[in-house]
């Protein structure tokens, strides 16, 4: 069951900007990676369901986000039918996200009130989304749709609020480009990731990387 309500997971996202996007099929990696991303300021976290047992994984997550890092969210992502959303709503996610738009997931969200976040690459399907209650869309593939696509929802469809996934960099020309454009957050993966960090157990790196894109992202919304 969620431990979060959707107003704070929606409040804490736009909060920290930076929502890490991750997955691993070892529980301890993931582990070393959640707590560096927690000590780099990050409350928001999305676990993706791209190997086998990953469900598993998230909640062995859950578990010790619990009792260890308080007030860290979780949320599983690349989920894309209501099956596998209801298994990790069981697991405690406290939001859903996915590369593509499903009315059935949002249902299945909206009967629990959790936060669905669905891929949408038009202003057609970000409507769609907004109309079955989803609060906040990702605007996926960010490194096909730009900036410029952002900008350009935003100017008829004021209130949307929108995650970028793809193409995010810790950098802070690519950050600016994003939030001056409107969006609310954005979602980071390998580039928030070296992978000689994750292979040589660097840590640290992780958590200053993170710090450093919030740090950013403060400075943009001042």
């Amino acid at each position: 069951m969620a431990k979060y309500d959707k107003l704070q997971v929606i409040s804490t996202l736009e909060e920290t900007g930076i929502v890490p996007v991750f997955f691993n099929g070892s529980v301890e990696t993931s582990k070393n990676v959640l707590k560096a991303c927690y000590e780099g300021g990050v409350r928001t976290f999305e676990f993706t369901n791209r190997g086998d047992f990953a469900h598993e994984v998230f909640g062995e997550l859950v578990k010790y986000a619990s009792e260890n890092l308080p007030g860290m969210i979780l949320g599983a992502g690349s989920v894309v039918d209501p099956g596998t959303a209801s298994q990790f709503l069981q697991l405690g996610a406290n939001f859903i996200v996915g590369p593509l738009f499903n009315v059935e997931v949002a249902k299945v969200c909206n009967r629990r009130q959790v936060l669905y976040c669905p891929g949408c690459a038009t202003p057609t399907e970000i409507g769609n989304a907004q109309e079955a209650g989803c609060e906040v869309c990702k605007v996926f593939p960010g490194e096909v749709l730009g900036p410029s696509f952002v900008k350009s929802v935003k100017a008829p469809m004021p209130w949307s609020r929108l995650m970028i996934t793809g193409g995010v960099k810790p950098e802070k020309d690519n950050l600016s480009a994003w939030f001056k454009a409107g969006a609310s957050c954005v979602g980071m993966g390998s580039n928030l990731f070296p992978k000689d960090a994750l292979e040589s157990g660097d840590w640290d790196r992780i958590s200053a990387l993170c710090s450093q894109s919030i740090d950013i992202v403060k400075q943009i919304k001042k």
